[in-house]
Order: structure tokens, then C-alpha cells, then sequence
């Protein structure tokens, strides 16, 4: 009898005009063990007919865009589209002058979303008055410098600082030879996978007056020997760089620094040189002044703020190159013996 009426039931359902729709509440009534099947009477036989309700629209911030200004775009938008850019141009080491001009569109669409971000900049609000409305960690998402993301360093912006106010060569600008030294410094560090950039970050602390710049590096990521074989050649290693600098905040959001010492600390799972390496701290501020072709000029180096809220960081060094820093999703302790 109880066949009977199974198939009763199917029968009426398959006679229908309709066949009934599939719902995440009809699979679980039918896995329910305790739960009775409704008579044939009871069941419902849903319609096509379209309902009146539309959905609720949302932002359409990943689609395409040219170097024109987004007259659509909000702030929120415009972050969105540089964290995606950021990814896209991996922080912007993909566009690469030395390799080629590729990406180089994705770099110019960047640069004009970083620009539109910058519109939006409320002078009493976004940009920074104290250390304090910059206090904390922040990680680099986008950059628009060529030729290396270690240039957001206070030490390679020291660099940067001692070629514009050394001798000046004969048909050569200052400008052009730091990024010539930049660019011989990327293929010497680089090349043949013999380093990695990982995580590049900054901490602000203004109790102390300190900018400490982090950069993860692995050396010997990927030394193979190409068709021949697939093992690594040497054992992969490295740490995370760190640049201590004195800074101060003044008017316009000018970030001044002076570089005091560089040292490193261990990245987790990554193998290093040794325990005795982490004590070894590196005096390049005394050292600095000693170098005959700085003439007792110390380690200076500044970047202006130009944008700054609870998540967001950009800045510009003097040459107008963009550095774009978020607070970091995994954030990571400083351990300074």
C-alpha cells in the first residue's frame, strides 16, 4: 500500500506542467530520516513565473578602465582598484625598464588611480600633522619606482639623497645616476634567482622618533639547472632587513629621516645564517659620514605623506615616485635586541 501511494505521488509530479525546483530546504526535508513525506494533496510545484524583488546592486569596481579619470570613482573604489593593480603588478616589480616595456599600460592606469586617490585628500584630515596619525605597521601594496622594491628604504632613499648632492658628472643628472646604480644593484641581487623579495613593511613609532624599514629576502630560491635536472643547487636561506631611522614630522606631511643602523632578524620558516648573524648591528650612520664622497653629510633622506586614514599610506619620494602602504591583514612582531 505504501508502494501505491510512492507512486501515486511521483506520478502526479511528473504529470505536472511544471517540474518542481530544487532547494537547498527540499534536499535536507529529503535527508531528514524523522521527517514524513507530504501527501501528494500538499506538495508544492514551483512556478517560472519571475519575481518582482531585484537584487540589490553592488559597486563595480573591478572593471575595465583606461589612464582617463574615473568620474564614477569613490575612495573606497579607488582603494579597492589599487590593492587589485598592487597584486596584478606584484607591488610593481612586474614592470620592469630593464626587462621591458610590458605592463607598462597597468603601470599608468596605477599611477592614475593613485592620482585620483590623492584628489580626495582632505589637507585637514588625510594628510598627517604628528608621528602619531602615522603610528604603526604598514605594508607595501604598490609601487610605481623602477628598478627595485627595496627603494622604499630609508637606506637606498639615503642613496638616492647622496647621488643628487655629490659631484655632479658632466651630461649625467643626478636623478639618472642613482637609477643606474638602482638598476646595476636589481641585477647583481636578482639574477639567476639568486634573490626574492618577500614582505616589505614599515613601523612608525613616535615615542621614540624611530622608522624601522623591514625587508624579507630569501637568497637561492630557485637555483635549479634548466633541463638538465630539477634539484636545487644550493639550500634556501635568508631573513628580514632591518633599517632603523630617526624621523620627524613637519609641515605638509614631510617625513624626514636619518638613518642610524641596519641589523636583521629571522623570518619564520626560513632558514638562516646563523644565530650570531641577528646580533651584528651595522652603524651606517657613523660610517656614512666617513665616506669621502659624502664630505660629513649624514644619512638623510624624506618622503612627503600624502595621503593618509585609518588604512591607507601613500607616499612620494622626490623624485615623484608612489609608494601605496596598508595596515597589514597578518601582522608580525618586532623583535629588536
Amino acid at each position: 500500500m505504501i508502494v501505491t501511494k510512492a507512486l501515486t505521488i511521483l506520478a502526479a509530479a511528473a504529470s505536472s506542467s511544471t517540474i518542481a525546483a530544487f532547494t537547498p530546504n527540499s534536499y535536507l526535508l529529503t535527508t531528514q530520516p524523522s521527517t514524513k513525506l507530504p501527501s501528494s494533496s500538499s506538495i508544492h510545484v514551483a512556478t517560472n513565473t519571475p519575481t518582482t524583488s531585484t537584487p540589490t546592486p553592488t559597486p563595480a569596481w573591478f572593471v575595465p578602465v583606461t589612464t582617463k579619470k574615473d568620474e564614477t570613482a569613490s575612495i573606497e573604489k579607488l582603494k579597492a582598484q589599487v590593492l587589485q593593480l598592487g597584486a596584478s603588478l606584484d607591488r610593481g616589480q612586474a614592470f620592469n625598464p630593464t626587462s621591458g616595456n610590458y605592463y607598462s599600460g597597468t603601470m599608468a592606469v596605477a599611477r592614475r588611480r593613485i592620482d585620483d586617490l590623492l584628489e580626495y585628500a582632505d589637507p585637514e584630515v588625510n594628510i598627517p600633522k604628528t608621528l602619531e596619525d602615522i603610528e604603526g605597521e604598514w605594508e607595501l601594496v604598490l609601487t610605481t619606482v623602477p628598478h627595485g622594491l627595496f627603494r622604499s628604504s630609508p637606506f637606498f632613499l639615503a642613496v638616492q639623497y647622496a647621488f643628487r648632492y655629490g659631484e655632479q658628472t658632466v651630461g649625467v643628472a643626478p636623478k639618472d645616476k642613482a637609477n643606474l646604480f638602482f638598476k646595476l644593484h636589481e641585477l647583481q641581487t636578482c639574477s639567476w634567482g639568486a634573490s626574492k623579495v618577500g614582505r616589505i613593511a614599515q613601523r612608525i613609532n613616535p615615542r621614540t622618533k624611530y622608522l624601522y624599514s623591514e625587508f624579507d629576502t630569501s637568497l637561492f630560491s630557485l637555483t635549479v639547472i634548466p633541463v638538465l635536472g630539477w634539484f636545487k643547487l644550493l639550500p634556501t636561506f635568508g631573513g628580514c632587513v632591518i633599517t632603523a631611522a630617526t624621523c620627524e614630522m613637519n609641515e605638509g606631511g614631510r617625513l624626514d629621516m636619518e638613518v642610524d643602523y641596519t641589523t636583521s632578524r629571522p623570518v619564520p620558516g626560513l632558514s638562516g645564517l646563523g644565530k650570531w648573524i641577528w646580533d651584528v648591528k651595522v652603524p651606517v650612520g657613523d660610517v656614512w659620514k666617513l665616506l669621502p664622497w659624502n664630505k660629513g653629510r649624514a644619512a638623510t633622506c624624506g618622503v612627503t605623506v600624502k595621503f593618509v586614514d585609518e588604512d591607507f599610506r601613500i607616499v612620494e619620494d622626490d623624485d615623484g615616485e608612489m609608494f601605496v602602504y596598508t595596515r597589514p591583514v597578518v601582522p608580525r612582531p618586532l623583535h629588536l635586541y
